[in-house]
């Protein structure tokens, strides 16, 4: 399946602390309420696409969130969707998965920046994401599919009653709607809604259904119950993960390569400002996911501490397993002298005055602080990825309890092959008396 270039070689500045570098690389990428009384979310008859299904058996899924949800959730909500299209492709579909289009997320904050509509192309390898699963970006769905136009939208939910008995149960009803949607007719019958920021497109029909269960619980509806060409699953997080941690689930996760301008970017910045590189931190990559497996501890990493302080939604919600700045420099300090290490490097989503603070308590940090030319090239989104990039070739890793920011630089490093004592590590609270460290949880091939 042919693809479109997302990126071409370019010129642009990165600056650290002071600095200004120079690199060569990339980028260029390009309402109402009402509870929704859909037709029978079982038939066919209300689109002109179902012979079109039936005559080539393609299908397309397409998915969203709860709009709160920030990037790295939304990564492992991905995992769950795509071992759903596996699901159904084993069960004899032609079932492709529309990756929706990033933009307006909740710490996106930089302003004059336009972050909407962003493809997957500028954050991750689609050639890679291939490899694993179909994939197919929302503009080539547009194109394949003759226009704007989604079927059937399924709007998960939870049980109004949960569980039954207090027991647990996997089912899925078609149920009346619990919450008002973002969705509302217009004068041709079609429904309009977010759609990823893209205003031209319309759903046929909008329909509530009441999920409990894995993500797979989904197929029998999908292959079976519902015969149009394009099913768009909303708040797709209701659904869990197939096999968690098993080799389903690393197979996706490990597809989910970053793309190469972004780790080209975290490169160049290890080399110049942390005297970090591959060769010397044994960190070896394989551009083809599929052939890289490597033996756990036999990443040294980089002469650098790795930290990701999350500070914001998790300080302002008074949690007692995040510590005051000086709380974590105080950390920090103890590491660096622990495994020798005088440089430190800092991910993190402080405000200004409490980075004003934490440069004058820890005046060694490097942070990755793009100009605004270079963060018009990157977004929020790639600026996140190159932090996550440089944390997960550092000789120590320490997080912050419960993000999933941290979680996926876990995961990274377990890629990686670094020895899991230098990685699942977090911050304890000022007040915590027992500070209860990350899982480990084990890469399978």
């Amino acid at each position: 399946m042919a693809h479109r270039a997302a990126h071409v070689p370019g010129i642009f500045i990165v600056s650290a602390h002071s600095f200004t570098a120079l690199f060569l690389c990339v980028s260029v990428a390009f309402s109402s309420f009402e509870t929704v009384k859909p037709d029978n979310v079982f038939s066919a008859s209300h689109t002109a696409t179902a012979a079109v299904a039936a005559a080539r058996d393609l299908r397309y899924l397409l998915y969203d969130v709860n709009p709160p949800e920030g990037f790295n959730l939304r990564r492992d909500v991905y995992i769950r969707i795509a071992s759903l299209v596996k699901t159904l492709r084993k069960e004899g579909g032609d079932w492709v998965l529309v990756l929706p289009p990033w933009g307006r997320l909740y710490h996106w904050q930089s302003p004059n920046i336009h972050q909407i509509r962003i493809p997957w192309g500028e954050f991750f390898s689609l050639t890679s994401l291939q490899a694993n699963v179909p994939v197919i970006e929302y503009e080539e769905f547009i194109a394949e599919n003759g226009g704007p136009f989604i079927d059937q939208v399924l709007v998960l939910q939870n049980y109004a009653e949960g569980w039954t008995d207090g027991k647990w149960e996997e089912k899925v009803d078609e149920r009346p709607c619990i919450e008002k949607l973002m969705y509302s007719k217009d004068k041709q019958g079609f429904y309009r809604g977010w759609f990823w920021g893209h205003e031209e497109t319309r759903a046929r029909n909008v329909t509530c259904m009441s999920a409990q269960g894995h993500a797979s619980i989904m197929a029998p509806i999908l292959q079976k119950n519902i015969t149009v060409t394009s099913v768009m699953l909303d708040r797709a997080e209701t659904l869990l993960h197939d096999h968690y941690a098993g080799k389903d689930y690393w197979d996706t996760r490990r597809s989910m390569v970053f793309a190469k301008h972004l780790r080209l970017i975290g490169d160049s910045f290890r080399a110049k400002y942390l005297n970090s590189s591959d060769d010397r931190d044994h960190t070896f990559y394989n551009e083809d996911w599929t052939r890289m497996k490597v033996k756990l501890g036999s990443a040294k990493g980089g002469p650098y501490l790795g930290i990701h302080l999350r500070r914001k939604d998790f300080i302002w919600g008074h949690r007692e397993d995040v510590p005051s700045l000086k709380g974590a420099v105080k950390k920090i300090h103890s590491l660096m002298k622990k495994h020798k290490l005088d440089k430190v490097f800092v991910a993190t989503d402080a405000d200004e005055e409490e980075l004003k603070e934490l440069k004058k308590l820890l005046p060694d940090m490097v942070r990755f602080e793009p100009s605004l030319e270079d963060l018009e090239l990157f977004k929020d989104g790639g600026v996140a990825i190159i932090d996550q990039w440089i944390c997960a070739h550092a000789r120590y890793f320490l997080g912050t309890s419960v993000s999933t920011f941290s979680f996926r630089i876990h995961e990274e490093r377990e890629i990686l092959g670094f020895d899991p004592k230098t990685t699942y590590n977090r911050f304890c609270g000022d007040t915590e008396k027992e500070c209860e460290q990350p899982t480990h949880w084990k890469i399978v091939y």
